[in-house]
């Protein structure tokens, strides 16, 4: 009978309350009392925008690269990294024609922002124009974890709100923040991953309560000797961990996308997967950490070859063994740009043949989506680079 006195329903003159506490209070059940969460005014668009981007052939370019990294895509091609030759180069991609049909958002580094084509019209315009979404990473690179073996954490949580709402007012509608860990002796330990996990979760809480669907990338790194078990198993206890991080942080998993690799053998190992292999190891995974209400995967092409990332999705899409309540899809950067950039070089009169070869890329992955790609259509070369910094 006390217990109940004590959980009972207030009187009703307490239960007058001003606006303000009006709008934290909701009700009381069993004792506990729900409170609204800012993120609510956007739950709607969160989930609305999640879904969008992970509709049926379409997938994510993410031209997110820092004026470092892109300036190392064009050493390779012998194109000064200058703002103006950034401008062009994400001009090309931003006007290749009908890339919308199957590209339905682009992850955006900050200068990109505020950019403009040749004849001033702004990239974010022409984004509108064709219906697709504006994404944005708000990271701010990586920083070791003393008494780790070089392992990294995250950083940009500081001020993550402030620059989440500003990149909502410029018509952004979704973020992206990449977390790094390594596979190696003692790798990934327990220290780097509760420490990934929970900035993972608390920025994408942050981005939520300001309007932004997080994609949230948890991505253990290909280097190494290790077999694809051993992937498998790291990479089972890191996204255990950024799923029950997100349920801690009361994330809204319907207006979330997850980022991850694929279960891959070490770039140095010396055995071979076939695409069935890698499609399997990979959903099944995904299928042990991450819940069926998170609307979809994008997955990271990680260094692996043009064909080879549109192969491996293609069979993931084909596989019929092991259940996947998400989407699977991509959000793939050098796996949709390497030929493309290759075909420009830099030069004005190449920028037709580059967008075609970019076209090319964005289509053959679209079809991977639908478990329909034919094959043959990408380039072979791998694009590992060890210990890869965006």
């Amino acid at each position: 009978f006390f217990f109940f006195l004590m959980i009972r329903r207030p009187p009703r003159s307490t239960r007058k309350e001003s606006s303000a506490a009006s709008d934290v209070y909701k009700r009381q059940v069993h004792g506990i009392i729900m409170v609204s969460n800012p993120r609510d005014k956007f739950k709607e668009e969160l989930i609305a925008t999640a879904k969008a981007i992970v509709r049926p052939g379409y997938g994510i370019l993410a031209a997110d690269e820092s004026t470092g990294t892109i300036g190392k895509r064009f050493d390779k091609i012998k194109v000064e990294n200058n703002f103006e030759n950034r401008r062009a180069y994400r001009e090309l991609l931003v006007t290749t024609p009908n890339w919308e049909k199957h590209i339905s958002g682009i992850i955006m580094f900050e200068e990109t922002l505020e950019q403009k084509t040749k004849d001033g019209k702004p990239f974010l315009e022409i984004l509108k124009e064709r219906g697709v979404i504006p994404g944005i990473k708000v990271d701010k690179g990586v920083v070791q974890i003393a008494g780790t073996n070089g392992e990294t954490a995250t950083t940009g949580i500081d001020g993550l709100g402030e620059r989440c709402k500003k990149y909502y007012a410029m018509g952004c509608r979704f973020a992206k923040w990449r977390a790094v860990l390594k596979i190696g002796e003692g790798m990934p330990s327990d220290m780097a991953i509760t420490e990934n996990a929970h900035n993972l979760a608390r920025y994408a809480s942050i981005c939520q309560e300001n309007g932004l669907c997080p994609i949230v990338e948890p991505e253990v790194l290909v280097d190494g000797t290790h077999t694809i078990e051993v992937c498998a198993r790291a990479c089972e206890r890191v996204f255990a961990a950024v799923m029950n991080a997100l349920l801690k942080q009361d994330v809204l998993l319907e207006g979330i996308l997850i980022k991850p690799n694929m279960i891959l053998p070490g770039s140095e190992c010396k055995e071979t997967k076939t695409p069935q292999e890698i499609a399997w190891y990979t959903v099944r995974t995904l299928s042990r950490t991450f819940v069926g209400a998170i609307p979809g995967i994008v997955f990271l092409s990680g260094g692996q070859s043009e064909e080879g990332a549109t192969q491996y999705l293609n069979a993931i899409n084909q596989l019929t063994e092991l259940a996947h309540p998400w989407k699977l899809s991509f959000s793939y950067g050098r796996a949709l740009q390497a030929s493309c950039l290759d075909a420009w070089q830099g030069k004005e009169e190449n920028v037709k043949k580059a967008q075609e070869a970019f076209f090319l890329r964005a289509k053959g992955n679209s079809e991977a989506t639908l478990g329909k790609y034919a094959g043959g259509t990408g380039s072979t070369e791998s694009l590992h680079v060890k210990s890869y910094v965006y």
